[in-house]
């Protein structure tokens, strides 16, 4: 009974309801245009609460954490392209050349942003540390993950639009954050008295998210490449895949001797994958119809690791104690 109150609480029903809704009502026309606006409004007040939340020393401190944002990025684009080709043998007859080619395409994928830091929230994680990790990871990735493309999938892009990220990246999120903290001294008090209202806006800012690109995907015709029996080898593959990472971060944040706080971040932000930036990036990266096949590993792993992050968030944020910080501090 307890397992299945943690599969199917009160959040992941509401993802699974969104996930529903989106397939069988996708947003269009005016309708995608406002829930597109609506998306990106949740999203800068999540980032402007969290601004106007975090002192300026645990800002520093989190910047300052190099160990965990190497962890990170050697997780992100080391840990999974070596994962993606380790499975290789076993996953490209399982799926074929195109799945495949997908499935080794996420692998080169930089981490999710909003949904990283918002998971680490509701964790109760190192907020400060998440902020600087997943935004690092999605510029860097912006330059890391054509060069692995060309070197692992054997494919060549040009004109991946690295200003245009920066400039994206900071105005709808590093700008929200900045603002909130210049304000801190106003309103920071009466933003951490409403810590509930804050877990409201992380919370649906995930499935303003989840929403929007799973509508678009079906509006694009994607669950049409394939046949249902490859979608459920593909699905099964994904949680394969993320299962691995996911003890994968958590090993290597207990064996280098991380807080619990930090465990959380360098998990949510080392094992997810970036819907936002693959879309796109597969657009340059790949083409024809190629482009389909590579995208649509991508849109069930994401949903996945919604829906198993979500789990896991709300057992970290239930964690009745916690070992005191100096007895896992870093060594």
């Amino acid at each position: 009974m307890n397992l299945l109150r943690l599969l199917f609480d009160r959040f992941t029903i509401m993802l699974t309801t969104v996930v529903v809704l989106a397939t069988v009502l996708p947003a269009q026309g005016a309708f995608a245009v406002f829930f597109d606006g609506l998306t990106k409004a949740g999203i800068a007040l999540l980032f402007f609460l969290h601004g106007a939340r975090l002192s300026r020393r645990a800002i520093i401190d989190g910047a300052m954490h190099w160990r965990l944002h190497l962890l990170v990025f050697l997780c992100t684009f080391a840990l999974f392209p070596l994962l993606g080709l380790a499975l290789g043998p076993v996953l490209r007859p399982v799926l074929g050349d195109g799945l495949w080619l997908g499935m080794l395409y996420l692998c080169l994928l930089p981490g999710t942003v909003q949904s990283a830091i918002a998971f680490t929230s509701i964790a109760r994680g190192n907020i400060p540390a998440a902020v600087c990790a997943a935004s690092a990871s999605s510029l860097v990735g912006i330059v890391v993950t054509p060069l692995l493309a060309g070197l692992v999938l054997g494919s060549t892009g040009a004109g991946v639009p690295l200003g245009e990220a920066v400039v994206k990246i900071g105005v709808q999120l590093l700008l929200p954050f900045a603002v909130g903290h210049a304000l801190r001294p106003w309103i920071g008090d009466w933003v951490a008295r409403r810590q509930r209202w804050l877990r409201v806006v992380d919370q649906g800012s995930i499935l303003l998210v989840v929403y929007t690109a799973f509508g678009a995907a079906v509006l694009d015709g994607l669950w049409r490449v394939v046949p249902p029996s490859a979608l459920a080898q593909l699905v099964l593959c994904c949680v394969v895949l993320l299962a691995l990472v996911l003890f994968a971060t958590t090993w290597l944040a207990r064996m280098f001797g991380f807080a619990v706080e930090d465990e959380i971040t360098i998990v949510f932000c080392g094992s997810k994958k970036s819907l936002a930036t693959g879309v796109p990036m597969a657009q340059v990266i790949f083409s024809g119809g190629a482009a389909g096949l590579a995208i649509l590993p991508l849109m069930v792993f994401h949903q996945i690791q919604l829906m198993v992050c979500a789990v896991m968030a709300r057992r970290y944020a239930e964690r009745e104690q916690l070992a005191p910080a100096e007895q896992r501090a870093p060594r």
